[in-house]
C-alpha cells in the first residue's frame, strides 16, 4: 500500500493508494482533508483509466464564511496525472460536516453526479428547520438519485448501490468489486462506528445498515467517510480495513448484541456537540454543492437557524 503526504499551502492533504486485486477491483486513492477528518475517494478502473469521485469536499471556513476548492482541486490534480478520466461524481449522503464539491466537479469534468433518492426525504426535513418552503430540488441538482439495489459501471468495475441509514436516512453505500464505501457507518477498524443522532437517523437503522455491510464477503475492503486522528497506537490517519478485520476487532460491534451497541452508540451520542459547519453546509449540499442564489448586491449568503437545536 503506497501513501505520502502531499504538499498543499498547509501541509493538510495525506494520501493512501490501496491497489486492485484484480479484474473488476478498483484502484482506490483516498485523500485525508484535516480541517474536517473527511477522506475523499478516486476509484479508478486499472484497465480503463475510467474513474469515480467519492464524497469530495469544497472547503469551508466558517469564521469568514469562505468557501474554497483547494480539496477538489487537488483531487482533479491527481486525475490529471494519473491520466484518468472521470465519469462519476458520488456522494453517500448529504454531508453534516463538510460541503460536497459535486456541482463545481461537475462543471470541470462533465460526469453526471449522482447521490441517493432519499435526499428528498432528507430535505423534506431541512425545509422546516430553515425555513424555506420552496428550497431544494434533488432532481434539478443531481442528474442520477440512486435507490437501493441500482447498479452503474466505470470501465470493467460494476458497482451496486445500498442503502444505508442510521447516520442519516438516505445514506447510501457503493460496492464496487471488492471495494465498499461505507461514509458515516464505520469509522476505522480501531475506533467503531459513526454517530446516528442527526435528523432522521437512529441507532436500530444504523445497526441494520453495519449489519448488512458485515455480510458482504469477508476480503471486502472497507473505505470509511472520517478519521481523527491521533487515536491510541498511530499517530497518521486511517481509512481501510477489511470486513473480517471489522467484524473480529471493531469495539462497537466485536461481541455486542443490538442492544449493547445502540445503548453504545446512543450515550456516545449525547456527548458530541453539533459539527461547526452543519447549519451551513446542508444547505448547500441540499442544491449538490451549490451556494444559495446570488442577491442582488451580487453576494451569497447562508441563512442559519437560531435556537433550532
Amino acid at each position: 500500500m503506497e501513501c505520502n503526504r502531499r504538499k498543499t499551502q498547509e501541509d493538510r492533504m495525506f494520501t493512501r493508494t490501496s491497489p486492485s486485486t484484480g479484474p473488476g477491483s478498483p484502484e482506490v486513492t483516498g485523500f485525508y482533508e484535516k480541517d474536517t477528518g473527511s477522506v475523499m475517494y478516486v476509484a479508478a478502473c486499472p484497465e480503463t483509466k475510467k474513474a469515480a469521485l467519492i464524497d469530495i469536499v469544497m472547503d469551508f471556513d466558517p469564521e469568514a464564511g469562505r468557501t474554497r476548492l483547494d480539496s477538489a482541486q487537488e483531487v482533479l490534480d491527481f486525475v490529471k496525472a494519473q491520466g484518468l478520466d472521470v465519469v462519476w461524481v458520488l456522494d453517500t449522503h448529504p454531508h453534516a460536516d463538510h460541503m460536497m464539491a459535486s456541482a463545481w466537479l461537475k462543471e470541470q469534468t462533465g460526469a453526471p453526479n449522482a447521490i441517493g433518492e432519499k435526499v428528498a426525504e432528507i430535505a423534506d426535513l431541512w425545509r422546516d428547520y430553515y425555513n424555506m418552503p420552496d428550497a431544494f430540488d434533488a432532481k434539478r441538482d443531481f442528474d442520477r438519485l440512486f435507490a437501493d439495489g441500482d447498479t452503474f459501471t466505470f470501465g470493467n468495475v460494476e458497482a451496486r448501490v445500498m442503502l444505508s441509514p442510521g447516520h442519516t436516512l438516505g445514506s447510501i453505500t457503493y460496492v464496487m468489486g471488492d471495494a465498499a464505501f461505507v461514509h458515516d457507518t464505520f469509522m476505522h477498524v480501531d475506533v467503531g462506528t459513526s454517530r446516528a443522532d442527526f435528523p432522521g437517523g437512529t441507532t436500530q437503522d444504523l445497526w441494520n445498515s453495519l449489519q448488512a455491510i458485515l455480510a458482504l464477503p469477508d476480503d471486502t475492503r472497507l473505505f470509511v467517510g472520517h478519521d481523527y486522528p491521533p487515536v491510541k497506537d498511530r499517530e497518521d490517519p486511517a481509512w481501510e480495513a477489511t470486513v473480517a478485520e471489522h467484524r473480529a476487532n471493531n469495539p462497537h460491534l466485536a461481541g455486542k448484541s443490538e442492544a449493547e451497541f445502540r445503548k453504545l452508540r446512543a450515550d456516545r451520542d449525547k456527548t458530541l456537540p453539533l459539527p461547526d459547519r452543519m447549519l451551513h453546509a446542508l444547505q448547500v449540499n441540499l442544491r449538490g454543492g451549490r451556494l444559495e442564489p446570488l442577491e442582488c448586491d451580487g453576494n451569497f449568503y447562508f441563512k442559519i437557524p437560531a435556537n433550532k437545536f
